[in-house]
């Protein structure tokens, strides 16, 4: 098992990653101080919500896996499955250190996992954990930047790189074939167990959209008063996402209590089509915003928002 410890001979990681080719040993800055990797590590344990996703990207084979939702069996969805070999250790509910330990890690990401300092100091017990970088939120770790610090973690920088290079590109092409879409407001918005929200721009999902040209609108980030990467809001004032886009996720696909708002209707965006609802995969897939999941996402996204904002008001997108 890998050790812990505060060698300062080592290269200094911090949001933006090092310029240097992958050496080990390597340092990790972190909301809870230091890690070090003393070598490249055999046996990753994913803590992340997704995490298995960069892992699988990477070629990595993960021991655990933090389930996070979807009825999957090894709570991988569609887009990683084929990916994975054999059956890891599923992590349910609050953090089993007894299941992690018994997988026997060399290595812990927890870069979108949202442990506690507590659990910080109990996971290190086991194996050098790679937690989210000072002054970023638990689940505000861009998709890019998360995959890239996993990527250094395990000794797959390179290949990280690459695959987050072929992603931008994906997202850079769909953006300049909609020019029309740069500058137009965006929203992504939910209503689930009766709470309706919206994500702000600390979060994955508008961050996405952003790259294809569009912006959340202050209305919703005036409404932060921490780092949120998502608020909630009275159904009675829709007026924070009465936006040119309007991507709903629907709570098990079940449309009907966003089309039941009574000031649903009275919002522009409504009135002239430029609404989107997502199935269950789409919504795993624009949420998980991972290396395997946004050419999924951006394949069956960028047709919706297209025919949302065609121009034709007796139009629905509807990934249905």
């Amino acid at each position: 098992m890998l050790r812990l410890n505060t060698a300062i001979s080592t290269i200094i990681i911090g949001l933006a990653g090092p310029a240097f080719a992958q050496d080990y040993p390597v340092t990790f800055e972190h909301k809870f101080g230091t890690t070090v990797i003393e070598e490249a590590p055999e046996r990753v344990a994913s803590l992340d919500y997704a995490g298995a996703d960069d892992l699988l990207a990477l070629g990595v084979q993960p021991v655990t896996i933090r389930h996070w939702y979807g009825d999957y069996p090894r709570s991988v969805w569609p887009w990683a499955e084929p990916l994975l070999e054999g059956t890891p250790t599923i992590l349910r509910g609050q953090i089993d250190f007894e299941a992690v330990a018994a997988a026997e890690p060399e290595v812990i990401v927890a870069l979108w996992s949202g442990i506690t300092a507590e659990e910080y100091e109990r996971l290190s017990l086991i194996a050098p954990v790679v937690a989210v970088p000072e002054g970023v939120g638990d689940y505000a770790l861009p998709w890019d930047k998360r995959a890239r610090l996993t990527g250094q973690a395990v000794g797959r920088e390179a290949k990280a790189e690459a695959r987050i290079e072929a992603v931008e590109a994906e997202l850079e092409a769909a953006a300049e074939a909609h020019p029309d879409w740069a500058g137009k407001t965006a929203a992504v918005a939910y209503m689930w167990n009766g709470d309706l929200g919206a994500y702000t721009s600390n979060d994955v999902r508008p961050q996405l959209l952003a790259e294809l040209g569009f912006e959340t609108p202050q209305a919703i980030d005036d409404l932060i008063v921490g780092n949120e990467f998502a608020v909630n809001f009275s159904p009675e004032d829709l007026s924070p996402i009465d936006t040119d886009l309007l991507v709903w996720l629907p709570e098990e696909e079940n449309r009907q209590p966003i089309l039941d708002l009574p000031a649903r209707k009275f919002l522009d965006v409504a009135q002239e089509g430029g609404e989107i609802f997502l199935d269950e995969e789409l919504v795993g897939a624009f949420s998980h915003a991972s290396l395997l999941s946004i050419p999924y996402a951006v394949e069956r996204l960028v047709p919706l928002i297209e025919a949302a904002l065609g121009g034709d008001p007796a139009t629905t997108a509807d990934a249905n």
